[in-house]
């Protein structure tokens, strides 16, 4: 059974940076995609982006340009680096794993 536990979550101003961190509890070359989530109260979970075994990266429009999804194989992990930060970013960020475990989540805040 695959555990996810996502780190690195804060509150941060507007333009500034922010690195999440997802440490898996397997070898996370066995898993195929590896993606990133967020969800504001209220509202559906939105798919950030993902990557894949191969270091494949996809991203949603809305972070395109702005977020780096990476991974390190030797530590199981991996990352989402969230750069010019704002305020509609605010969000819980979740980890998962080839479409069905979940991390228990992260909570970024963008505000002065």
């Amino acid at each position: 059974q695959v555990q996810l536990v996502e780190s690195g979550g804060g509150l941060v101003q507007p333009g500034g940076s922010l690195r999440l961190s997802c440490a898996a509890s397997v070898s996370i070359l066995s898993i195929s995609v590896l993606a990133w989530y967020r969800q504001v109260p209220g509202k559906e979970r939105e798919w950030v982006g993902h990557i894949t075994r191969g270091g494949s990266t996809m991203y949603a429009n809305s972070v395109k340009g702005r977020f780096t999804i990476s991974r390190d194989n030797s530590k199981n992990s991996v990352y989402l680096q969230m750069n010019t930060l704002k305020p509609e970013d605010t969000a819980v960020y979740y980890c998962n794993a080839a479409g069905n475990v979940w991390g228990q989540g992260t909570l970024v805040t963008v505000s002065s």
